[in-house]
């Protein structure tokens, strides 16, 4: 592999900061220069916006350009997306001001499957810190700028690992599940491609919510932030949950708010772009 770079002048919708900290991802750093560098599939990039053009640069396996317009999921009109999703009310335009930037990735389906199971009762800096111990153990290093980086294991390389393994690495409860889930995978129990090709979201979500680990909130996040990009589904959380009880619901004790009735107003507000008008709100509560 050798070093690339990819520059996109004049692009819309894509600021990093709020591709790298919507709670979407999290191989991805941000540095001392403000730029964010990451790692995915063999991948090793630096993304950095400079006025109003974005530097992509590192050692791809493959066309920096492409893989780039596919990770970064750079064909499609954001700014379509946020234009219908703003003329729904106030509160979904004043959230797309305030995450303007936002792309969904186009995640690989089994690193993300892992990671968000890993996510489960968590914070983000731990989660980080048990995925890069995970690759660094279990995965490929790939040298770059004088720095290692480590590949997010295979299935089969993860498989090496015991439960005591996996509970040495910091997973806590959610060694067996990783375990269990990764022997799934492995043997074919649940088919990653038959995943891909399943037009039927149900279907898929189903399928995902037989592995151990997986529940609703994170089998919806596997389906809005990896390749399988169901933009209908609204993984809810307990940000997402107080974004919709404060702007919509209004129940004093927001604990009793019910899961379905957040999905059926989000189903009836946001139609086939809820996931989108999630990562929007989800954000602008969050950070602002």
């Amino acid at each position: 592999m050798k070093e690339q770079k990819y520059i996109i002048k004049d692009v819309q919708s894509f600021e990093p900061i709020h591709i790298f900290e919507c709670g979407q991802c999290f191989r991805w750093d941000k540095q001392i220069d403000g730029s964010y560098t990451g790692i995915f599939g063999n991948n090793v990039m630096n993304v950095v916006k400079q006025n109003n053009n974005v530097i992509f640069s590192g050692i791809c396996d493959g066309d920096i350009e492409k893989i780039c317009k596919e990770y970064f999921d750079l064909d499609r009109n954001y700014e379509k997306i946020k234009n219908e999703l703003s003329k729904i009310d106030d509160n979904v335009k004043t959230s797309i001001i305030y995450g303007s930037g936002i792309r969904i990735l186009n995640q690989d389906l089994w690193e993300t499957i892992i990671s968000f199971i890993i996510s489960a009762n968590n914070n983000i800096p731990r989660i980080k810190g048990i995925i890069n111990r995970i690759s660094m153990k279990y995965g490929k290093e790939i040298k770059w700028n004088e720095n290692k980086y480590y590949t997010f294991p295979t299935a089969e390389e993860l498989s090496n690992a015991t439960v005591g393994d996996l509970r040495a690495l910091g997973l806590g409860f959610r060694d067996v599940r990783v375990y269990e889930t990764t022997r799934k995978i492995l043997n074919n129990e649940v088919s990653l491609e038959e995943l891909k090709n399943e037009n039927d979201t149900e279907k898929v979500r189903e399928a995902l919510l037989t592995l151990p680990g997986v529940g609703p909130k994170v089998a919806d996040c596997i389906l809005l932030f990896s390749t399988l990009k169901r933009f209908e589904v609204f993984p809810i959380d307990v940000w997402v949950r107080r974004v919709m009880n404060d702007l919509y619901i209004k129940n004093p004790d927001e604990t009793k708010v019910n899961k379905r009735e957040i999905e059926k107003l989000a189903k009836e507000k946001y139609g086939d772009l809820a996931g989108l008008a999630q990562q929007y709100l989800f954000y602008w509560k969050r950070e602002a």
